[in-house]
This record gives structure tokens, sequence and C-alpha cells, in this order.
């Protein structure tokens, strides 16, 4: 990437910016104007993630850093990418596409300043994808949680309020141990620049890598907490399912960013030297409970905003663990496995309005009921009775039933490919070749099991949902809210049609990850424009 090209690294910030700024000058009555915009910065987030991802045929080709103001490494400020931050650039640009789509229908026009603070949200999410600097990823992460507070609380009501308030002392809470883990940190390497760090902290002394490990732990738990990993979780199943439907359907890409930090760091800092392997038991183990405690609440959830929040927790949880096993070819499935969950997730919580729309509150609290202790004046069925569902409510069901597939990781979906190919390296049939051990068994029935809940729970709410309404109402959907359901939910079959380039495209990622010294050269090679250079480009771009 050469002359205007190379500057495209930074779109992915610089476009959500600019749209976020502009929109803030623009009347709230102005609503049609406001949502072209931000819809128009939106899907042009998806051509530079499309171009990007492009540009250089593939993962092991696109490290290259960005030096935002001509400043050298370790000293200014560096925007990295690769084939991880570029999968993710892509990935959430997607599912905001997505969401915001959907919001178009009704949910942008209850409150003010929506489309500000979901281009804002974007903006802090890519740069926390692009950044090679730990404090400059607080900033970005700042500025993602700011925006993300005032989502939450779009469109009022008690209920999101309450959860609201917990989530913001929750963040808050993250966004302190982020400054204390990150000041330890300098403290001790001197550095916050990660590719420079990679380098020290194999150099360091006992005593000095001890105080930064002791960093690096208190900046484990503040990313911990928005990965959702046990005991940290407890804020986000109620938070997730107090959120508008769009706010849920962009928000699933947050906890990602908790595991894209994680990875990042385990990968880059502590896979090699003295420190190698720090914070993998933790992360093995407290996966695992993570794990446990989503699956339980996934088969004790009535409400469908509650299930899809703890479908989150067994995302994170199953991803967490792989991580803590740190094998190459286990993380190339779970790669795979956190891009169909997370556009699953966005489109199931998006889809839960759509099929509880209309629906009484207490009616679904007496079909539990009934469910339970069954009803007492049943009827014998007679000729000619029978169940029509209109269209609208297949169609629903259909998306609905998909994501119970995706959830449950049935075939023939992605779900399916992507635990399919984390278990079959975790039980030696992969790359490795190697016996499991008695933590990976555990890990492996674990995942079985999750699935086995995943697909109860969705049978369970889908009969009562679809066949048992006690109300039989058919719900008003406009196409603008279905269509990007389906988007997504099309999105997972096209990963599975094609599973073959995807997942080579997986361990291609995974195997540069596992060497950091690709990191490291590409930013040490960043090369500063002399103004000469910076002339003639400048010229050239103008021409």
């Amino acid at each position: 990437m050469t002359g205007w090209s190379h500057h495209l690294i930074i779109a992915p910030i610089l476009v959500p910016l600019i749209a976020g700024a502009l929109l803030v000058f623009i009347d709230e009555r102005s609503r049609t104007l406001k949502a072209l915009i931000s819809l128009t910065a939106t899907v042009l987030l998806v051509g530079i993630a499309l171009a990007l991802f492009h540009s250089e045929g593939g993962p092991a080709g696109l490290e290259r850093a960005y030096l935002l103001g001509n400043w050298s490494v370790p000293f200014g400020i560096v925007l990295v990418l690769d084939g991880l931050s570029v999968l993710m650039l892509l990935l959430t640009s997607i599912v905001a596409v997505a969401a915001l789509i959907f919001s178009l229908a009704r949910w942008h026009a209850v409150g003010a300043h929506f489309h500000t603070m979901f281009q804002l949200l974007l903006m802090g999410v890519n740069g926390a994808f692009l950044t090679g600097d730990l404090f400059n990823l607080f900033v970005f992460f700042e500025i993602m949680l700011a925006a993300s507070y005032g989502l939450l609380l779009h469109g009022s009501g008690p209920l999101r309020v309450k959860a609201g308030m917990h989530y913001i002392a929750v963040n808050l809470a993250a966004a302190l141990l982020f400054l204390i883990g990150v000041s330890l940190i300098y403290g001790t390497a001197g550095t916050l620049n990660m590719a420079d760090l990679a380098v020290r902290i194999p150099e360091m002394s006992a005593d000095r890598r001890m105080l930064m490990q002791a960093g690096a732990g208190v900046l484990g738990i503040a990313f911990l907490i928005k990965a959702g990993m046990w005991p940290l979780c407890f804020w986000l199943p109620t938070a997730y399912s107090a959120a508008s439907a769009p706010v849920a359907g962009i928000f699933a890409i947050l906890s990602k960013l908790g595991i894209y930090v994680i990875l990042r760091l385990t990968m880059l800092l502590f896979s090699t030297g003295p420190s190698a392997g720090f914070g993998a038991i933790v992360l093995l183990y407290g996966g695992m409970a993570t794990l446990i405690f989503g699956t339980v609440g996934v088969l004790a959830s009535q409400a469908l905003g509650r299930l899809a929040g703890f479908s989150v927790l067994v995302s994170s949880g199953t991803l967490l663990m792989v991580i803590g096993i740190n094998d190459g070819s286990i993380s190339s499935g779970a790669l795979m496995y956190l891009v169909s969950s997370t556009l699953t997730i966005s489109a199931f919580f998006m889809l839960i309005e759509l099929v509880e729309r209309g629906q009484d509150a207490g009616a679904s609290v007496l079909a539990v009921t009934m469910e339970a202790y069954g009803d007492a004046e049943e009827k014998e069925p007679t000729e000619g009775d029978g169940v029509t569902m209109p269209g609208t409510m297949a169609m629903l069901g259909i998306c609905f039933a998909a994501c119970g597939i995706l959830l449950a990781g049935l075939p023939p979906l992605s779900g399916f490919v992507a635990k399919f190919a984390m278990l079959s390296a975790m039980m030696g049939t992969g790359a490795i070749g190697i016996p499991p051990s008695a933590a990976v068994w555990t890990l492996i029935l674990l995942v079985i099991l999750s699935g086995i809940a995943a697909l109860i729970a969705m049978t369970r709410a889908g009969t009562r949902t679809f066949w048992s309404s006690l109300e039989g109402t058919v719900p008003r959907v406009l196409v603008i809210e279905i269509l990007p359901v389906m988007g997504l939910l099309a999105l997972t079959l096209a990963l599975t049609i094609w599973a073959g380039p995807v997942m080579q495209y997986m361990d291609a990622t995974i195997r540069t990850l596992s060497d950091p010294s690709v990191y490291v050269d590409a930013v040490r090679n960043a090369v500063v424009a002399s103004a000469t250079a910076a002339a003639e480009a400048s010229k050239a771009g103008g021409l």
C-alpha cells in the first residue's frame, strides 16, 4: 500500500469521527438527513474494511504501521493493520450496518443524538482494533464507553435506566483498573508501544518483570470485565437484554473487543521469553467457569432477551478457554466461531424484538406456568381443527430456527463448522495430532453440553412463541427490520459455503499472531516520511 492507499488505514477512525461531529450540528428534527449521513458513513466503513482486507491478498501481507503525526516509533502514535485487526474491522462494520438499518424503522427517533453516539461508538471500537499503543487503546476505549452509555439509555424506561446505571458503574471501575494497569506497565517498561513492549519484556530483570506482570494482570481484569468472564459478568445479561434491539445488536461486538485485546496482548507480549504463558491458567479456568455459568443461564432463562445475554457469555467463555489453551490449530476454529457467534447473536437480539412485538408480559408468564403445570381444560381436537401460520410468523420462525441451529452448533450452518474445527483440533485429529489433556477433555465436554443446552432452550422458547402462544396475534414487521436479520443470517450461510477459504485465512492469521516478530518488524520498519517525500505524495494526490 503506497501513496493515498496507505492513508486508508486511518479511515475507519476518521470517517465515523467526521460523521459524528457533523451530526451534532444538525437539528434533531432533520432525522432523515441525519439517518442518511449516518448510514452513508457506516456503509463506507464496510467498503474501507473490504479494501483493506483485499489490499495485499491475505493476512500474511497485511502487517503495516501508520505513523500519526509522522513521529517515529515508539515516541509517536502508531496504528497497526494486520489480519486480525482487519477481520474485526470488517465484522464491526457489517454488524453496524445491520443494526443501523434496523434502527431506522423507529428506534433512531425515540431519543436525541442516536446517530452521533452510534458513530462515536464505531470510532472507539475501530480505533481500539487498530491502535498499537496501550495509552491510545485507553483513549479509544473511553470514547467507545462514553458512546455506549448514551446508547444503552436510549429510549428511556425504568428497566433500561436501572441497567444503564449498573453498566456505567461497572465500566467506570474497569476504566480505573485500566489506568492503574497502564501506569504500572509504563513505570516498569518505560514504554506503552505494544511492539516496543514485546522487545523489552523478555529483557527485564526478575523484580521489574514481576511488577510489570502485576500491571498486566490489573489491565487484564479491565478487559475481562468487558469480555464478560465469570464472576465479572453479572452485569452483562441484564444490560444487554434491557438495551433497545439495534443497540443490543451492535453491543454484540463490544464483548469481542475484550476478547480481541486479551488475544492480542497474550500472543504479542506473553508468547515467548520468561513471561511466556502468563495468565493462561486464569483464562482457561475462568473461561470454563464462564461457559458453565452461561450454559446454566441459558437453560434457566424464560425471557428471550436474557437467553441472548447468556449466549454472549457462552461465546466469551468458549473463546477465553481457547486463548488459555494457546494452541494455534484450536485458535483458528475459535476465530471462525468468534465471527459466526457475533453475527448470530447480533441477529438474535434484533429478531427478539420482532418476535415479542405485541406480546403481553402477563400472557408470557401464564404460558410458562401452563408449560410447567399443564392446562386443566384441554379440549379434544375435532375435525377441521388446525393451526395456520401467517407469512410473517413463518419468516420469523425460520430466522428463529436458524439462530437456534447456529447457537447450538448444529449442521449445516457456520456454528457447526466452527465448533467442529475447534473440537477436532482439541481431540488431536487436527494439525497438532497430540492426545488431549484432562483440561482439554473438560473443555470438549463443556462445549458439547453448552450446545445441547442452547438447543433445549431455543426449542422450548420457539415452541412457546410460535406454536402455543395464548394471544395468537401477528406482529407488524417492516421490511427494513427483517432484512438486516436475514442478511446477518445469510452471512453465516456464506461462511459455511466458503468454509475452506475462511479457515485458510484464519489459519494464516493465527500463524502470524503466533510470531510476534512479524508485528514488531512491521512497526519498527515504519519509515518517517521526509518533507520532500511528503510534498511529492501530496502533489501526486492532488493530481
